[in-house]
């Protein structure tokens, strides 16, 4: 018998259906899988034990952080995330992950044990119907109770999940089709070419924006290559744009660029939302230009043509809320390629204007004075000097994550990933996801206090897994983004957002790992010093005044501004 015939015996030989999903997975590609066991998926837990050597299972404490770490994962790698988790209470703590999967477009595979397809509608132990769950939340939603099917849903789930725009995909897996025996072949990923833009769009673009004496970048999405990302960088410096980045995309653009003017999204500059908006022409490139991004979708009058160029790999994506000028439709790795040799006809008249919109930038990170013996500011920009090239940040939901965002800047090769859907409890698994994901890199979580006490005890699966995290628990003791509103809308009216901390830094000692309590701008620095050399998990606890509600407002300042009316 030759090689290959050989092979394609070993690959078609009989195998049980949980043996073949694990089989698929590698198929696929596949690295890494973040789980809780349950019963419901005994079979396919079984199978990726033959297949260890290939597949990392990360054995997670709550299904929400086993998602939130794949989720992380596919932002990073670009290549879908896999979650697994058991039936019914599993899926729907996995379905907050699922979501921020939709809302940030991240490449991800959600598998879910399913009761046995013979007790279908009786209202069976944790019995799900999950298409009806997940339609709304996700891609695309199946559920393989044939085995001889494995191979080809799986391919599927995985085509659709990276597809155009990406976002999730669930899989149920019925509890005794994962026993049956089947001879089927294994499917690999379909050998796509990305989409490249048509012919004549780039000269259209050129055309439109030699007509500009005030155009702006934005850039968004995800799926961007280091190749990709050097692209538009290149085209940028040589038509001499101003670039801003979508809503937690900071890591899209060297923010120590010249050109970098700034993001857009939750706690952006008004100066830089200001000038987006006199601008004649904005190259929105991977960016929906969502609620957040748009400000509230007031950035242009939605429904109505608007100076954009749109590009964007998903056309139903373009011109969604605002009617461009040009929708170009592509891949944007293979767009930005493309346009890297697009040099200028004629010498750029908006020198000034670009300056002008870098000052703000700087203008903007330029720590100001705050009362206390915590100027948070110019501690996170003490930090940035010790940061490693390669550090990858994550952020969870809420005011504290906007200080970070605002006042550091994300280099070259650093990442800052965070949901744009504004889910809380994602900072501390994503970090976890991230230094999985990529070993020996530091990784740096934010984290407010109501975050970290969502999916905090995921560090438990840092000591597990062998790896050493930085938790940056901003502690101010409440709510901070709903108190913020609280006092707009109601002032003075405390209701529903206080809360009542442990003593973070003893908390993650009793893990075994590193704590840190940080109370004036000069302690950050050693205190990160000291986690990073401890070589263990580590929680930085930063104890900020509840009266510093945000990094440009107090407590009694919004008050004062309520009253006013």
């Amino acid at each position: 018998m030759d090689d290959g015939a050989a092979a394609r015996q070993s690959v078609t030989r009989g195998r049980t259906g949980g043996q073949l999903l694990a089989d698929a997975l590698v198929a696929q590609g596949v690295t890494h899988a973040f789980s809780v066991p349950g019963e419901s998926f005994l079979d396919l837990l079984d199978g990726l034990y033959n297949v260890s050597d290939k597949i990392e299972l990360v054995t997670c404490r709550f299904e929400a952080g086993a998602i939130n770490m794949a989720e992380a994962h596919g932002k990073l790698t670009g290549n879908p995330g896999v979650a697994i988790v058991t039936r019914g209470p599993g899926a729907c703590h996995a379905s907050i992950g699922v979501h921020i999967a939709m809302q940030d477009s991240t490449p991800l595979v959600l598998i879910v044990g399913q009761i046995p397809f013979s007790e279908t509608d009786r209202d069976t132990f944790q019995e799900v119907d999950y298409r009806r769950m997940f339609s709304p939340l996700a891609k695309w939603v199946t559920q393989i109770d044939d085995a001889a099917r494995i191979p080809e849903l799986m391919a599927r789930a995985f085509d659709v999940a990276r597809s155009g725009r990406p976002g999730p995909v669930v899989v149920a897996i019925s509890e005794e089709m994962q026993k049956t025996v089947v001879e089927v072949p294994d499917i690999g990923p379909a050998p796509t070419l990305p989409a490249h833009p048509a012919p004549g769009s780039i000269p259209r673009l050129l055309e439109l924006l030699d007509g500009a004496q005030r155009p702006v970048m934005v850039l968004g999405g995800t799926g961007w290559s280091e190749e990709g990302k050097a692209a538009i960088r290149d085209f940028a410096a040589a038509h001499d744009l101003p670039v801003a980045v979508g809503f937690r995309r900071l890591s899209l653009f060297d923010g120590t660029s010249p050109l970098f003017a700034g993001d857009l999204g939750v706690g952006s500059d008004p100066g830089l939302v200001a000038r987006v908006k006199e601008s004649d022409l904005v190259l929105a490139i991977g960016t929906r230009l969502g609620e957040a991004t748009s400000q509230g979708y007031t950035l242009f009058p939605a429904g109505q043509t608007s100076p954009i160029v749109q590009v964007h790999p998903d056309q139903s994506e373009i011109g969604r809320v605002f009617r461009p000028l040009l929708g170009i439709t592509a891949d944007l790795n293979a767009f930005a390629l493309a346009l890297r040799n697009a040099a200028p006809a004629k010498p750029r008249p908006w020198g000034e204007w670009r300056k002008r919109l870098r000052a703000g930038r700087e203008a903007s990170v330029a720590a100001p004075d705050y009362e206390g013996p915590l100027n948070f500011a110019r501690a996170l920009q003490a930090l940035e000097a010790e940061l490693p090239e390669d550090t990858i940040f994550t952020v969870d939901a809420g005011n504290f994550a906007t200080w970070p965002q605002r006042f550091m800047s994300v280099r070259e090769k650093q990442e800052f990933i965070g949901p744009t859907n504004g889910a809380m409890g994602y900072s501390v698994p994503a970090g976890l996801g991230a230094a999985i994901t990529y070993r020996g890199r530091c990784v740096v979580s934010f984290v407010g206090d109501g975050g970290f006490l969502m999916t905090g005890q995921e560090i438990a699966t840092a000591f597990q897994a062998g790896v050493a995290p930085i938790v940056m628990v901003v502690n101010n003791g409440q709510y901070g983004t709903i108190r913020m509103y609280q006092e707009r809308h109601y002032p003075g009216r405390v209701s529903g957002t206080q809360l009542t901390n442990p003593d973070f830094a003893k908390f993650i000692e009793a893990f075994g790992g590193h704590g840190e309590v940080v109370t004036a701008t000069d302690e950050l620095v050693p205190a990160f010093r000291r986690a990073r050399e401890s070589g263990k998990p580590a929680v930085i606890e930063v104890r900020m005044s509840p009266e510093q509600i945000t990094n440009r407002q107090t407590v009694t300042q919004i008050r004062a501004a309520a009253a006013k009316g």
